[in-house]
């Protein structure tokens, strides 16, 4: 082979291998910051991560919304139509927060399956709703057989 080609050939292959190795970083990244949405059923039945930060949506139960009179915590259930959980949330809620509207949390799930949220999310007007909890409110629906949940067996 000849000498010029063969740093060619070197040059290309280093240029290659930085990309991979870029490539591979910026994935690695990525797949830290990345917050998957569960619904209420999946968290329930223990499909959801504990260590990781994910979103989790649907409506919240009426009667379910309990705050704290010495600070700003707040508790309050959401379901997906089968299954509920409990979210906790420290801070201000959205002015559209109330019960019986779709919602979206970012938290993290404790080992009680409790999410402990760090971000609560409200539609903005009565006929949006979150694509994820819209979505999971149907996949529920179609999961009904004689008006009975019947969940899923394959794992996301």
């Amino acid at each position: 082979m000849h000498p010029q080609r063969k740093k060619r050939l070197i040059l290309i292959l280093l240029v290659l291998l930085g990309v991979a190795v870029a490539v591979g970083l910026a994935l690695s990244a990525l797949k830290q910051n990345i917050n998957l949405f569960y619904t209420p059923t999946e968290i329930a039945t223990g499909i959801a991560p504990q260590d990781a930060r994910i979103r989790a949506g649907g409506m919240v139960v009426a009667g379910t919304v309990q705050r704290s009179t010495e600070s700003l915590d707040v508790s309050f259930d959401v379901s997906d139509g089968a299954k509920q959980i409990t979210i906790r949330y420290s801070g201000i809620l959205p002015d559209l927060f109330r019960e019986g509207q779709g919602i979206v949390a970012l938290g993290r799930l404790n080992e009680d399956r409790v999410l402990i949220a760090d971000e609560v999310l409200a539609k903005h007007d009565e006929e949006y709703m979150p694509p994820e909890v819209a979505q999971a409110l149907e996949q529920v629906e179609h999961m009904k057989v004689d008006g009975v949940y019947t969940p899923a067996t394959d794992a996301n």
